[in-house]
């Protein structure tokens, strides 16, 4: 591919570098010319070729089978459940068609569980759907799981890089290859079904799930999504097709879900039907037609209607103008956010197309309110037999009603392959082929061999951060270096690198060192989160927090070459960081193989080149921390470096000083945190009331109530009076609280095991009930009992406290409206330190509070 390798090519006009990106998109990688499925009428959306011809046989196979199946026994098939919310008795009672492992769900609730827990799950699950000594028809159930970037939540399996790194690769193969690889390790693992690909086109890289997309260019979802599917499910009309070593993709999220207003994961996309079809619907032709056997219905809406209920398009456009042939599942409790529906009830997402609910935590609300509504005609009983059709079709071309159990299939319970030799050549090729070189002063790269080599920061030997998130959990975070034994830090591959070609590497994270070293490698970056976790206000990178720059520029002050890099789920303004480096390499989120990275930065023990870069920007990089709409071919397209830009060693890699003014970023913190570093969060207030009427807003420390009900002081944690020490004296009912000045909307954090996360450290702990809010006014508080788990503290040591989102709802708040997002009260005496207050994952949480029916 014709590379645009300097800072003049950047700036070429839009519409040349536009049409010149989508001509030399088929010279990538010995790639054959894109051909896209096009409209023939009116209608924005292709028609497409389903490459499945009718099987009269199997569809007499179903028939008979439908025949005999009670009301009772098709509407089970429609209903999907989170291993952590059922047991193998639960399917064999309502006779389930499906199970997931949700990111947070795994065998006995432990992350780090073995290979072997997981696939006596699966047999268990399976064991129980095939079981008819209670009456019911033997029906496989079907297990899924988020196999994103690999079987990425197994210990020991490949993980690949993210998505976003894999489109910088410009190698349709390669993610045919590791469709392939995925494949195995999820099939030996005991699951039949991965949820992927993701062919979201992001157009907002403030999105948390940016790293989930391919590009932000259709044409490279397009070529990506027929890849992957293949490589999952094996070609169409070969003998390979949903074999024993396959598995059936789910191509997600249909559709919009990359172009929300603001970048708001789950929010709205508000569009024309030509670009809908023509951006966010691009992946779904070519997937359709490689034979896809599911589509993920996504959580965002589409100009104020949510997809779970949209019939116009899970039907129309989906189903009849595209000729999807396989079924239609939803996402985490989605059919939930439908207008007029609960997670418990909502017969109307059935109606408008979706096959089967992932009704996650709400299966049996949501089996009970179908199953009534199939009876009394709202769910059609032409509609609940299509339905029901759709799944069986998938489940027999699957070979599930032969297969056996997991464990007895043709690699179920071959662990080998996890994280095989083979399988991790291929992971590595992949973080080769992703890597992007944005700078190269002096030639600093690649790096000459025995040299010493300072490898710094925090992400140089962390697997799990350069992993990211949907690694072993959902947000990828509290994994330790032992998760991972078929891997590589990026520290691990350029030591074992530079000692075999006659130099060293030392590992010293804070850049410290003792004897001066000939060059610093600082690995630094984004720390793991997924989906709504991860959305930004602006692009600006960790504001208020310059303690990688700060590292760069003392190594760089004391007269070491830099290189940086930079891991990230999407491209950020980090013009300081790279003004302050000699070479600046953008790594994404490569995953399992650290030496990947090795390969390309350090010579061979000869001198030579081992491999050179290769990656090209496949998401455009940001001029300003403001600047959200860049993408290639919109009005007024200015980035700092443009789609399709990433030098090669030949190149000059000399680059201007680039401009340290961010834009106005305004109050650029992370969604989700209300108050850290001693100061409540822009738009909140910290608050000390009484119940007899009296408050004060803390401006300054010391503040207190009258009568020393509260005393609110400075106290240090990480740094000097970064945290405040709340006094209780006991003499009256009093609470600490975070006041917002604006409602804030967190229903979609209570849809997942989202938690209101309280670090802090006991002094003094209550001698009486004490309490954790939230609440939205009169009549709108859910509060829960915090005294027994302060209790069981340690006192003098901090931690993090988690109260789950969703059992503050079932207490009474509306999450939807709340502008007290945090409080804590007592009547007694207790004293907390409290250093910061933000939403969190499940798994972030040292002591957790649980729901009180719970």
């Amino acid at each position: 591919m014709s590379r645009m390798r300097n800072r003049d090519a950047m700036r070429r006009p839009t519409a040349v570098l536009v049409a010149a990106v989508v001509l030399a998109l088929g010279a990538c990688k010995g790639e054959e010319p894109a051909v896209a499925p096009v409209a023939t009428d009116a209608n924005p959306w292709p028609r497409v070729d389903w490459p499945l011809a009718e099987d009269p046989a199997l569809e007499q196979r179903i028939s008979e089978l439908m025949a005999t199946m009670t009301v009772e026994e098709k509407v089970g098939q429609l209903v999907q459940g989170d291993i952590a919310s059922l047991t193998p008795e639960d399917v064999r009672k309502y006779r389930l068609g499906s199970i997931l492992a949700g990111g947070n769900s795994d065998p006995g609730g432990r992350y780090d569980a073995s290979p072997a827990e997981w696939l006596a799950l699966a047999d268990a699950f399976y064991e129980a759907s095939m079981d008819t000594s209670q009456g019911g028809k033997a029906i496989p159930v079907v297990f899924g799981i988020d196999a994103v970037h690999g079987q990425s939540n197994i210990v020991g399996a490949t993980l690949f890089p993210h998505n976003i790194g894999l489109g910088a690769a410009r190698n349709p193969e390669l993610v045919r290859r590791i469709g392939e690889i995925t494949a195995l390790e999820t099939r030996a693992t005991g699951m039949e079904w991965a949820f992927a690909p993701t062919v979201a086109v992001p157009q907002d890289d403030r999105w948390g799930r940016t790293y989930e997309g391919y590009s932000e260019s259709p044409e490279i979802v397009a070529r990506y999504a027929s890849a992957m599917v293949e490589g999952l499910q094996g070609k169409a009309g070969t003998p390979a097709f949903l074999d024993g070593r396959h598995v059936i993709a789910s191509v997600k999220h249909f559709v919009g879900d990359g172009g929300t207003v603001d970048g708001k994961d789950q929010g709205d996309t508000r569009i024309s039907e030509s670009d809908l079809a023509r951006i966010h619907g691009a992946g779904y032709p070519p997937a359709i037609a490689a034979g896809a056997q599911t589509v993920m219905a996504s959580f965002n809406s589409v100009n104020g209607e949510k997809m779970h209920g949209n019939a116009p398009y899970l039907t129309d456009v989906l189903k009849d103008r595209m000729r999807f042939g396989g079924f239609v599942v939803g996402d985490w409790n989605g059919h939930g956010q439908v207008k007029g529906c609960t997670n418990s009830d909502c017969p109307a997402t059935i109606t408008a197309g979706l096959d089967m609910a992932m009704a996650s935590d709400s299966w049996k609300g949501f089996y009970e309110t179908a199953l009534a509504a199939a009876k009394s005609g709202v769910i059609s009983q032409e509609r609940l037999d299509d339905a029901v059709r759709r799944i069986l079709r998938v489940k027999f071309r699957l070979g599930l009603f032969e297969a056996g159990k997991p464990s007895s299939r043709e690699i179920g319970g071959d662990f080998a392959l996890l994280g095989s030799p083979e399988h991790r050549a291929v992971a590595r090729q992949a973080v080769r082929e992703s890597l992007v070189l944005l700078k190269n002063a002096g030639g600093v790269l690649p790096l000459a061999p025995g040299q010493r080599i300072l490898v710094a920061g925090d992400g140089a030997h962390d697997v799990g951060k350069q992993a990211g998130g949907w690694t072993l959990n959902w947000q990828g975070t509290g994994t330790l270096r032992k998760d991972f034994p078929n891997a590589d830090s990026i520290y691990e591959g350029i030591a074992r690198q530079a000692s075999a070609a006659g130099g060293e590497a030392v590992l010293s994270e804070d850049g410290t060192y003792a004897d001066t070293p000939d060059v610093a490698v600082v690995v630094f970056g984004e720390d793991p989160y997924a989906e709504f976790q991860g959305d930004l206000q602006t692009l600006l990178y960790k504001p208020g927090d310059d303690t990688d720059l700060a590292l760069i520029k003392r190594l760089k002050g004391e007269g070491i070459p830099v290189v940086a890099v930079f891991l990230s789920g999407r491209p950020l303004w980090v013009n300081r960081e790279i003004n302050a480096a000699d070479a600046f390499v953008a790594a994404w989120l490569p995953g399992s193989e650290g030496e990947g990275i090795a390969d390309v930065l350090l010579r061979k023990a000869d001198g030579s080149v081992q491999h050179d870069f290769s990656g090209t920007l496949s998401f455009s990089w940001p001029r300003t921390a403001t600047q959200y709409a860049n993408n290639a071919g919109q009005e007024g397209y200015d980035p700092l470096f443009a789609f399709g830009f990433g030098l090669a060693y030949a190149d000059d890699g000399e680059l201007a000083p680039l401009p340290e003014d961010p834009g106005p970023v305004g109050d650029a913190g992370a969604r989700g945190v209300y108050f850290a570093r001693g100061e409540a969060a822009s738009g909140m207030a910290l608050r000390i009331e009484g119940a007899g009427g009296q408050s004060v807003t803390v401006t300054k420390v010391p503040e207190a109530l009258e009568g020393d009900l509260v005393r609110v002081t400075g106290v240090d944690h990480l740094a000097q009076e970064d945290a405040r020490r709340l006094a209780w004296s006991g003499a009256g009912e009093a609470v600490v609280a975070l006041q917002s000045h604006v409602s804030l909307d967190v229903q979609r954090e209570s849809n997942g095991d989202v938690m209101v996360l309280t670090t802090l450290r006991v002094d003094a702990p209550p001698r009486g009930e004490a309490w954790l809010s939230v609440g939205c006014g009169p009549g709108c508080a859910g509060r829960v009992a915090l005294g027994p788990t302060l209790a069981k503290l340690p006192v003098g040591e901090w931690t993090r406290v988690g109260v789950p989102l969703k059992c503050l709802a079932k207490a009474g708040a509306d999450v939807g409206k709340l502008d007290r997002p945090w409080s804590i009260g007592t009547a007694a005496a207790m004293t907390l330190s409290v250093s910061r207050v933000a939403l969190g994952a499940l798994n972030e949480a040292q002591a957790s509070v649980a729901c009180p029916d719970a």
